[in-house]
């Protein structure tokens, strides 16, 4: 999609109905954030007070996005979700959160399913707020809200998982709920050892390792190209483990020239195949961390 194009859809995200009801400088707010994503930084918690339609907007349009940058290296690699990775470089670039976007990540056989059902369990309308998104990729404690006859119904209607992996192995899975699991991207990856998306092949120690959603600190900084601190998943004795800290490569992808010295040495980071997604807080590390770990433990039952 072109740049041009990706402007004029981003129109549709502002109902005039609604806009009726901000006053001029929380409009001015609205449109700073999105032209400059990073404002929003600033502007959304001043305008969180007042208008609760506002921080629903917002919301949404950074649900959307973070979705997007998460997506995004699977898709670019072809591992799921439509043909369509230009687009929503361009939707992550611009900042603009659409519903052209939300259609495009919604045909993430893997990762709609997983809002949809964070979503419901915790009586949220909308699968791209940005606490469900969270949830689902770093972790916070909407995952705690689901009870476990949910989940359970989560892996075998909404995924057909019994159907794909056979009822064995389903039922080991599902044996797991009782003992912590929960609906995090790491327990797909972790626990399931078979790609879900087009492709339906088993996991390699590889493919876990660049599936995870890892976390790391930033070393160094060369323009697009940045070394970063991170663990590891090695397989030892018949079972996986986080190594020892490694400096690794990343090129940051997501990033417009004008915004990669936004990035500084020290920031938390997260990674998903191989593409940087956002720098987080250490609350957010220690949630991605503790649900990563849990999933591990358990995926090490049934080596």
């Amino acid at each position: 999609m072109l740049r041009s194009q990706v402007k004029r859809t981003g129109s549709k995200s502002f109902r005039p109905s609604l806009l009726t009801k901000i006053a001029i400088p929380e409009m001015i707010a609205v449109a700073a954030t999105k032209i400059i994503p990073f404002l929003s930084i600033i502007a959304i918690p001043l305008l969180k007070k007042d208008n609760s339609i506002l921080v629903g907007i917002i919301s949404m349009m950074d649900g959307l996005l973070r979705a997007g940058r998460y997506a995004f290296g699977p898709n670019r690699l072809h591992y799921c979700g439509p043909d369509a990775n230009a687009e929503i470089l361009a939707h992550i670039r611009e900042g603009v959160a659409d519903p052209g976007l939300a259609k495009l990540l919604s045909a993430f056989q893997t990762m709609y399913p997983y809002l949809l059902h964070i979503a419901h369990a915790n009586e949220i309308k909308d699968p791209f707020n940005e606490r469900v998104v969270e949830a689902y990729w770093v972790g916070n404690e909407l995952l705690e809200n689901i009870s476990q006859k949910q989940f359970y119904r989560h892996l075998r209607e909404g995924l057909r998982l019994k159907d794909r992996l056979g009822g064995k192995a389903f039922d080991r899975l599902t044996a797991k709920i009782e003992q912590g699991a929960v609906p995090h991207h790491s327990f797909h990856v972790l626990d399931i050892w078979k790609r879900t998306g087009h492709e339906e092949r088993e996991h390699t120690l590889e493919s876990i390792d660049s599936c995870r959603v890892s976390w790391g600190t930033v070393r160094e900084i060369n323009g697009p190209k940045i070394m970063v601190e991170s663990e590891p998943i090695l397989y030892e004795n018949r079972k996986l483990r986080l190594g020892e800290t490694t400096l690794r490569p990343i090129t940051r992808r997501l990033e417009q020239e004008p915004d990669l010295d936004r990035l500084k040495i020290g920031d938390l980071v997260t990674i998903h195949w191989g593409v940087l997604c956002e720098v987080v807080n250490p609350r957010q590390l220690n949630f991605l961390r503790r649900y990563t770990l849990r999933h591990l433990n358990l995926a090490n039952q049934t080596i």
